[in-house]
């Protein structure tokens, strides 16, 4: 699920955790606020993960004599770091399309170039109020 504007825009951020079985999280807001840097954290946290998992599975796999156990134990840690790489790029992806959404600020007007001065009649003097 994900919550969306008219435009079909996502307005919240999928956060990279889920709460209670298993449910997506999200976050309103402008992406400042202490839980969107939480977020930020985490997120940094599990791409490090990922990469250094990475690491170990290319090791573990030219290894001669590894362990159905030990690919098994692999195969579920990738499939973990996987589906949070996926849960980033969906929030990330999301997030960018919202941005791109956004209507651009209208342009400055371009300035008109000066008139002429606009000349006064000289004034008149009024004969009836004359002494």
């Amino acid at each position: 699920m994900r919550v969306t504007d008219v435009r079909g825009v996502s307005v919240a951020r999928l956060l990279p955790w889920t709460g209670t079985g298993g449910k997506p999280c999200y976050v309103v807001g402008d992406g400042t606020g202490y839980v969107s840097r939480k977020a930020d954290e985490v997120e940094e946290i599990q791409l490090d993960m990922a990469y250094e998992l990475l690491g170990h599975a290319d090791g573990l796999l030219t290894e001669p004599g590894v362990t159905a156990p030990e690919i098994h134990f692999l195969a579920r840690r990738l499939t973990e770091s996987l589906e949070q790489v996926q849960r980033i790029t969906e929030s990330r992806g999301s997030r960018l399309e919202a941005a791109l959404a956004r209507p651009e600020p209208e342009p400055e007007p371009e300035p008109q170039p000066a008139s002429e001065p606009l000349s006064l009649p000289a004034p008149q003097s009024n004969s009836d109020t004359s002494p």
